[in-house]
């Protein structure tokens, strides 16, 4: 006789396979790629990201980010070097754990559940303003309801998408990113003809930029990137995982920075170098080509990046779900968090209990306008991405080193890394950030802290516990 279909089954994490239809070497270097750039969601940075941006960096958000660009592209090679070594699916955590102990591992898997949880976040306040912009611009801003009603829909309805099948929506998300980014580009370089000219004398007297600023923006600056990381995880359904992931990654980082570099000076040149325009408008694309005479345009752009909100907040849910189910089985979430549904194969105890969490941060952000709550979120959820990345370029040359095929180049690539990354940490803690920036380096610290006496305590009731836990993150 047939079980019930919708009967709960707890099982290993080790059991989860690769979705139906992935098969190894099934992915090729274009699909492989397409998928970093589109878990970046580049259409997001100059839709909304600038604007935290531009309002702390203001004439040098261009520098900030090229700053970060360099970064990532270290961190991206720090990666390779593990992914050409080790290619397996959702290594960082075991890198990180076999590498420097199970605490280490155990925070970053810590860090990456504020880091997921908190991007979810800022996609919900993101398609809050999109939104909003949206029907502003078809003359239907009466049909906008309650922000906190919207929120909640939204979250409802991404929940409803994790709790099945997601394929579908993350290939046609893909396809509309690609299609932004045209967009986008064309926008861009009607920005430009219409300033007629290039050379920004403002943007390039860095003396006058303002240091201080481009260093407290460069926390933000990393959010743009987070996401570029995530090839690694395909690495077993890759044709030839060992050069392609590496590959993908400086490809994706470099890609992403590059556009990212040009559009924040296109935007503050289309604005006259009055940077703040940008940093006190939601609507920091409209303002820009209104300025040139393409208003209209600028609405569908605004579509696109919707959907790309909608594919972020997505695939973080189901991130942040994956860790909990793995910390619920083996007891340091409630166990109902390490339990699958058999007819989709999905925890959706954990992805309920997820949303429902993002839910009520939303209902107590409610006061904040969205764009607020935007950058809160998001800046929180950098320092997360930001410890594992940090990690990541310390264990690179230590597993190198422990094989004992470390070359200076490769000591040289994990060195850089941790102080652009330790940079990223300075900047985001001295000049002191204006309130209430200045007080998220400090929560997330407190957030990790927590974290580790949870750790400690649950591993003192079940010793066993920590390195099953270790293993079973992947």
């Amino acid at each position: 006789m047939s079980l019930p279909a919708e009967r709960i089954v707890a099982v290993d994490a080790g059991e989860i396979g690769a979705a139906p239809g992935l098969r190894g070497g099934s992915l090729g270097f274009v699909e492989t790629i397409g998928q970093s750039i589109a878990n970046v969601a580049p259409t997001l940075t100059p839709a909304l990201n600038i604007t935290v941006v531009a309002g702390i960096a203001g004439t040098g958000s261009w520098l900030a980010y090229l700053i970060a660009s360099i970064g990532m592209m270290f961190v991206a090679g720090n990666i390779g070097v593990l992914a050409r070594r080790h290619p397996m699916a959702g290594a960082y955590f075991i890198y990180i754990g076999r590498t420097l102990g199970s605490l280490a591992g155990l925070l970053a898997g810590w860090s990456m559940i504020a880091a997921y949880a908190g991007c979810m976040l800022a996609c919900v306040f993101a398609a809050h303003v999109f939104v909003t912009d949206l029907l502003k611009g078809m003359g239907l801003a009466a049909l906008m309801p309650p922000g906190w009603l919207f929120d909640l829909a939204f979250v409802g309805l991404v929940w409803l998408f994790a709790h099945r099948d997601i394929r579908l929506s993350s290939r046609v998300s893909l396809v509309l990113e690609m299609l932004s980014l045209v967009i986008i580009g064309v926008i861009t370089a009607m920005i430009v003809a219409h300033r007629g000219y290039i050379v920004d004398r403002v943007q390039l007297d860095l003396p006058q930029i303002g240091f201080a600023g481009v260093t407290s923006a460069l926390a933000f600056a990393v959010f743009s990137f987070v996401g570029f990381e995530s090839a690694a995880t395909l690495a077993k359904e890759s044709r030839n995982p060992t050069q392609t992931i590496p590959r993908v990654l400086l490809l994706s980082a470099g890609i992403a920075g590059l556009f990212f570099v040009v559009i924040a000076y296109a935007m503050v040149l289309g604005v006259n170098d009055k940077a703040r325009v940008i940093a006190r408008s939601a609507s920091p694309f409209v303002e820009v080509s209104g300025r040139a005479g393409m208003a209209a345009i600028a609405e569908i752009v605004y579509g696109a990046a919707l959907i790309s909100a909608f594919a972020c907040a997505l695939a973080s849910l189901n991130a942040v779900s994956r860790l909990m189910f793995s910390m619920g089985r083996y007891g340091f979430l409630h166990r109902a968090m390490g339990v699958i549904n058999q007819r989709h194969g999905t925890p959706h105890f954990a992805i309920a209990a997820a949303a429902l969490a993002t839910a009520l941060i939303c209902l107590g952000l409610a006061g904040f306008r969205p764009i607020d709550a935007f950058g809160y979120t998001g800046t929180f959820a950098t320092f997360g991405f930001l410890v594992v990345y940090l990690l990541i370029s310390i264990v690179a040359p230590l597993d190198l080193s422990r094989a004992g095929i470390m070359q200076m180049r490769h000591l040289v690539v994990g060195a850089v890394g941790v102080l652009l990354m330790l940079f990223v940490f300075f900047g985001s803690l001295y000049p002191v950030p204006d309130y209430p920036y200045n007080l998220l380096p400090y929560l997330f610290a407190f957030y990790l802290a927590a974290g580790a006496a949870w750790f400690y305590i649950a591993a003192a009731r079940a010793p066993l516990n920590a390195d099953a836990l270790l293993r079973d993150l992947e």
